[in-house]
């Protein structure tokens, strides 16, 4: 049996700002909800392997933790910066017809590269999964926990941006949205590096 911070601390994490739910929410205004919906379970299937693997593998994670960390951290928050140049540079809606959102298979491969879901799974493998000493069976059923709970709150964010699709029509309209939401996807990635650098500092 799950504790009730398991539920708490996956919903909370998968529902607030960060680099999946800014990528899907500029996905829904640029694609519409249904094309975004690969990306969307993409992202949830990615988040819930990562974090059986991460189980799975915590004793080998944990030791080599403190020198993937940070390396894997830069990588992710380079990628994050060259999304969001990519982002607020998206075309108009005439435009972007020949453009597609990401793919379920790369939505997943994302999460390799993001740095807010190594902090999540990392975070319930060591808390929940871990702890329970309940085999591969346990860890299993607390990645299919975290699908069930995760899935849900990114498709907020997909369809939040779907319905704000309609009200950026116009080309001045999607260029701000786009501009704003890139640049709040690099401020991310930069306080992500900043806060890995401190960790990074503090264990060197």
């Amino acid at each position: 049996m799950l504790d009730p911070s398991f539920f708490s601390y996956v919903t909370v994490m998968s529902i607030t700002p960060g680099p999946n739910n800014l990528l899907l929410a500029a996905s829904g205004v640029n694609y519409g909800f249904r094309r975004t919906l690969p990306m969307v379970l993409g992202v949830s299937f990615g988040c819930a392997i990562q974090c059986l693997l991460v189980s799975l593998l915590l004793s080998w994670v944990l030791s080599w933790a403190s020198v993937l960390r940070f390396p894997l951290a830069v990588m992710g928050c380079l990628y994050l910066l060259w999304l969001s140049w990519k982002i607020s540079q998206s075309a108009s809606p005439k435009m972007r017809e020949g453009s597609r959102p990401m793919s379920i298979l790369g939505a997943a491969l994302f999460q390799a590269v993001n740095p807010k879901a190594w902090l999540m799974v990392i975070n319930v493998a060591i808390l929940f999964s871990a702890k329970q000493g309940g085999g591969i069976s346990h860890m299993l059923f607390v990645s299919v926990m975290f699908f069930a709970l995760n899935l849900p709150c990114i498709i907020i964010w997909a369809l939040m941006g779907d319905r704000l699709r309609f009200a950026l029509q116009q080309a001045w309209k999607l260029r701000l949205f786009n501009g704003v939401m890139g640049g709040l996807m690099a401020a991310t990635a930069l306080w992500l590096l900043v806060e890995e650098w401190q960790v990074f500092r503090s264990v060197a």
